[in-house]
C-alpha cells in the first residue's frame, strides 16, 4: 500500500552520484522534498515529467522545495540522462538495494522491477502533505500544479 497524504514520510538513502548521497534525514528541516518515483530513464513519458519539473523548478525552489527524480536505474545512467537533459536538480537512484526505497513508498512493480509513478511531497517535518500514484504508465499532468498549489497554500 502506497503512503498517503498525511503519512509520516519513510526514510530514504538514495544514490546520486560516486560517494554522493541524497537522504531525507539530510534534507528534513532545512526544504520541503518532492520526491518523484517513475519507472525508466530515456524514455518519453519520464522525459516528459523530468522537463516539466525543471522548467517549474524556480516555483519549486520559491517554494522552498527540493526535487528528487528517483528510479531504479543506476546512478552513472541517472546522471548521464540528466546531462542529457540539461536538469538542475536531483537525480538519484534506488538501484541498490534494488528499489528499497519505492518499497518503503509503495509504489515498487514487483512484475517490472521498476517504480510505479509515484509522487509525494514531504514538508520539511517530514509528513507527507500531497501524494499521487499512478499505477499505469501515463503521464501525470497534475503533477506539477498541484503539488505548487498545496505548497502556496500551506505558506
Amino acid at each position: 500500500m502506497a503512503v498517503k497524504t498525511g503519512d509520516v514520510a519513510p526514510e530514504f538513502d538514495l544514490e546520486v552520484g560516486y560517494r554522493e548521497r541524497v537522504t531525507l534525514a539530510e534534507v528534513r528541516g532545512r526544504a520541503n522534498v518532492l520526491l518523484v518515483f517513475h519507472p525508466f530513464a530515456f524514455t518519453p513519458v519520464c522525459e516528459d515529467e523530468a522537463r516539466d519539473l525543471q522548467e517549474n523548478l524556480q516555483s519549486f525552489r520559491d517554494a522552498g522545495t527540493e526535487i528528487v527524480f528517483v528510479s531504479c536505474d543506476p546512478s552513472a545512467a541517472r546522471q548521464a540522462w540528466k546531462k542529457e537533459l540539461g536538469a538542475e536538480y536531483t537525480f538519484a537512484s534506488d538501484f541498490w538495494p534494488h528499489g528499497a526505497a519505492a518499497q518503503a513508498y509503495g509504489v515498487f512493480n514487483e512484475t517490472t522491477g521498476a517504480p510505479h509513478r509515484g509522487t509525494f511531497l514531504i514538508d520539511r517535518g517530514g509528513t507527507v502533505i500531497w501524494s499521487l500514484v499512478m499505477e499505469r504508465d501515463e503521464r501525470r499532468t497534475e503533477m506539477v500544479p498541484d503539488s505548487l498549489d498545496v505548497l502556496a497554500a500551506s505558506e
